[in-house]
């Protein structure tokens, strides 16, 4: 199952790319279990997702919170916390 993933802010400094698509084994069943398969790449993976609790992601354009499931996305969005003002 391919899944486009993109990443902003200090998520996409730290990998040094905004986006890429990914095939993740089918043992990845959540957005925390894709963070911990994608932080297991090292270097500025290991860095973006060292803590995963700082993260926020979207499903399909969806926010979702990280337990989420990804059967079936076709897009996922990881980045910090954002506010408004």
């Amino acid at each position: 199952m391919a899944i486009e993933l993109l990443y902003f802010a200090w998520v996409r400094e730290a990998i040094g790319r905004d986006g890429e698509t990914v095939s993740p084994p089918a043992e990845v069943r959540t957005v925390a279990a894709l963070v911990d398969w994608l932080a297991g790449r090292g270097g500025g993976y290991a860095q973006a997702f060292a803590e995963p609790a700082r993260l926020r992601c979207a499903v399909d354009q969806a926010f979702a919170p990280l337990d989420a499931p990804i059967a079936g996305a076709r897009e996922i969005a990881l980045f910090p916390p954002v506010t408004g003002g």
